[in-house]
């Protein structure tokens, strides 16, 4: 389920969905090769256990949601935009975005050079925009893109073409950054949430690449979601035990399968058309049957279901929200 709950037993980290990450897509900017457009996708609508609908409040003032960049392919981040955002007060949120880099874009917090301050966060069907330099930012409810007939994989992949994400909405986080401000044409990225509530920053989810983190971490869910690409080593051999169960690899075939799969990086050189797996992520693009092929040994190679009809040809491609969230009246 991409990251979609991505908590325990198919829940919410830390119990809060706002603190939730489902994808990260990368892409050249349509039109303009000197930019690309980098997505944050968190906050599923609806959960899965239980099936109910979240809050309305799109993003967790008390959390920050960033994006790591690796310039130089140690998995360890160069550059990172950091976003927090206001408390949610009388329908309205607003967004800072800041640019940190070097040693400081390993470490946690507030800090680093503003880029973007006093953003509208949209929680009504209309794209509040935001320009700032060269760099254009989004934040709020729009359509869900992720696509996936997730009942039939869980029961038993038996798929029958229903798209579980048809009609739901996250909070998107959406940043036009010029090329330039991204150091090197080959980048690692990824993405991760951080919970501020107990006093201190704790990582509560991290990921890049589609569906990893509920199908292979099993057991290891927790110090998966709180580790590092860095080190993402440990986690070969649960990633090769859930691919011997789920795919009937052989030990051996089993292990070098996770290590492709390992860090959790999506990588991205801004030059190259987007095509996941090998460049970055387009909002078209079928993740699910590229992890399919994988999970289950060749197995299965499809779900019989397709990008969704309502993205925007223009920024900030989402498409609209499906539900109108700005009608429900809802505290801080």
């Amino acid at each position: 389920m991409s990251h979609h709950y991505s908590g325990p037993n198919f829940g919410f980290p830390h119990g809060d969905a706002r603190l939730d990450l489902t994808d990260l897509y990368a892409f050249p900017k349509p039109g303009d090769g000197t930019k690309s457009i980098l997505i944050m996708n968190a906050h599923p609508s609806n959960g899965f256990n239980p099936p109910d609908l979240t809050t309305a409040i799109p993003f967790a003032s008390e959390a920050i949601y960033e994006l790591k960049i690796d310039t130089n392919g140690d998995a360890v981040a160069d550059i990172a935009y950091r976003v927090s955002f206001t408390p949610y007060k009388n329908g309205m949120q607003l967004a800072t975005v800041s640019r940190v880099e070097g040693a400081d874009a390993t470490g946690a917090g507030k800090g680093g050079q503003v880029i973007v301050d006093g953003a509208r966060v949209s929680t009504g069907p209309e794209a509040r925009l935001t320009d700032a330099g060269g760099y254009r930012f989004f934040a709020g409810w729009r359509s869900d893109p992720f696509f996936f007939d997730t009942m039939g994989a869980v029961n038993n992949f038996q798929f029958t073409g229903t798209d579980l994400f048809a009609d739901r909405d996250v909070a998107g986080i959406v940043l036009e950054v010029p090329n330039s401000a991204l150091g090197v044409k080959k980048l690692g990225l990824w993405h991760r949430t951080l919970d501020g509530r107990g006093g201190e920053w704790v990582q509560a989810d991290r990921g890049a690449r589609p569906s990893q983190t509920p199908f292979l971490a099993g057991e290891q869910n927790a110090a998966y979601l709180a580790g590092e690409p860095a080190d993402d080593a440990r986690f070969i051999p649960p990633f090769a035990h859930a691919l011997e169960h789920t795919g009937g690899y052989t030990p051996e075939d089993a292990a070098r399968a996770a290590r492709t799969l390992l860090p959790d990086i999506l990588y991205y050189d801004p030059e190259r058309p987007a095509s996941f797996p090998d460049n970055g992520r387009a909002l078209t693009d079928d993740a699910v049957d590229v992890f399919l092929r994988i999970l289950t040994n060749g197995k299965l190679t499809r779900d019989n279901v397709g990008p969704h009809n309502d993205l925007l040809r223009e920024f900030p491609y989402l498409g609209a929200p499906h539900k109108a969230w700005i009608a429900e009246t809802v505290s801080a």
